[in-house]
């Protein structure tokens, strides 16, 4: 959730930023209206519950005769008072899911407009060319032995695979590279569970437009995350945590889980659009002041993991209609994939200043004062996807693939992926 005296003091800002993002202001004017209308329940309560209190002495300390009718007043107080704190609830309902409709404050610089309006900020590497005609990921995938779409169908469904052979040594090559630069880079290494509950998930942002891709246990009333940035996001909830050495850090290994609906017939050959794949994904807790530095650390980082990997890339500002609830900017970097003639997303990063925060009750205490909220952050530094770029941009005309340097001792000293067929 939005700062609520922010809300109050500045409503015009929190429009325009809804605006940017492609929402209504009158989302804005509810939340104002609901808000005035719980802070007056919450004055009319406390009001009625200090005359109930005065009303109880004087019952107490009347003379006899006076009882019966104060008495009789007390009652009707009393009632009085039920009313007000059911009065209380319902605004309260009211004013959370009023609040729940507005979205992170973007900041300033952010892009407007929707997907199609990010900004390029940088490109790096040149766009490979090939003498021969180049094949895509999964007929590379195929020839190695590294990927099998047919039995991921057959024992799971669509958009599910196995990664075999020298696919699934790939993928863990990748995310123990990954995972060494987050422990150079003073990270925490956490395998978190992949299974939620609701407050932790609706506290991230994760509920609002993208809860038709997650998966639900209803039965259990559990989520299959679709980032570890969810559960490291519940790490701290209810905590007060102590910043003053500096920034909380962690990288999340997990399996992820999404539904991809309404993405029918979008990438569905290959893995680049599935239902379940592994990442590692950065999560940090800093002061708000820090947060837009800590996101360009988390950009260099990943950067850094694309160029030693060989990879052709651009990093863009994403417009705020793109951005997702919880973000106040988001940065992603998108390699060149050959066989589409396009760049796509292997990373995104983002800075959600204080929503998440506020959401799951985590502060610090700055020069032990006030308890204030945190910022959250969050950043891929690896993925099943990068392995679709790796293939198709580092092929020969036989159908081999060069291993990059980075990625070799990782793999026994492998230095190409020869087909096996």
């Amino acid at each position: 959730m939005i700062d609520p005296s922010l809300l109050r003091d500045q409503p015009d800002l929190v429009k325009r930023s809804q605006q940017a993002r492609g929402e209504s202001p009158e989302t804005v004017d509810a939340a104002v209206a609901a808000d005035r209308d719980r802070r007056a329940a919450i004055t009319a309560f406390e009001e009625l519950r200090a005359a109930q209190n005065a009303h109880g002495k004087r019952v107490a300390q009347a003379p006899k005769e006076e009882k019966a009718e104060l008495v009789a007043q007390a009652k009707q107080l009393s009632e009085q008072v039920k009313a007000a704190q059911r009065a209380v609830v319902e605004s309260e309902a009211a004013a959370e899911a009023a609040f729940a409709r507005l979205e992170n404050i973007v900041l300033d610089g952010v892009p407007a407009g929707g997907e199609e309006n990010f900004v390029t900020l940088r490109t790096n590497g040149e766009i490979p060319t090939f003498d021969f005609e180049p094949r895509d990921h999964l007929a590379l995938g195929e020839m190695l032995g590294a990927i099998d779409m047919e039995r991921g169908t057959k024992v799971s469904g669509a958009r599910f695979y196995f990664l075999t052979g020298i696919g699934a040594r790939l993928e863990l090559a990748l995310m123990t590279l990954g995972l060494d630069r987050a422990l150079q880079a003073g990270f925490t290494p956490i395998i978190p569970p992949t299974l939620v509950r609701p407050e932790v998930m609706r506290g991230t942002g994760f509920l609002g437009q993208h809860a038709d891709e997650v998966y639900h246990l209803a039965e259990e009333d559990l989520y299959l995350v679709g980032t570890s940035e969810v559960p490291l996001a519940g790490y701290h909830m209810d905590e007060i945590l102590d910043l003053s050495a500096g920034p909380k850090r962690y990288a999340g290994w997990s399996t992820c889980y999404r539904s991809e609906a309404g993405s029918h017939g979008k990438d569905t050959r290959g893995i680049i659009r599935v239902h379940q794949f592994n990442k590692l994904e950065m999560f940090v807790y800093t002061t708000p002041e820090d947060s837009e530095r800590e996101h360009e650390r988390l950009v260099e980082m990943q950067e850094g993991m694309l160029r030693e990997l060989g990879l052709s890339y651009r990093v863009i500002d994403v417009a705020a209609g793109d951005l997702g609830s919880s973000a106040a900017r988001k940065y992603d970097i998108e390699a060149w994939v050959p066989t589409q003639d396009a760049y796509r997303e292997l990373t995104s990063t983002s800075n959600c200043t204080t929503y998440q925060a506020r959401r799951l009750n985590i502060r610090h205490r700055p020069d032990g004062g006030k308890t204030t909220p945190v910022a959250t952050l969050n950043g891929t530094l690896a993925t099943t996807r990068w392995i679709v770029a790796l293939l198709e941009t580092h092929q020969r005309a036989d159908g081999s693939v060069a291993v990059p340097e980075v990625l070799r001792p990782y793999l026994g000293g492998l230095e190409i992926l020869e087909p096996i067929a």
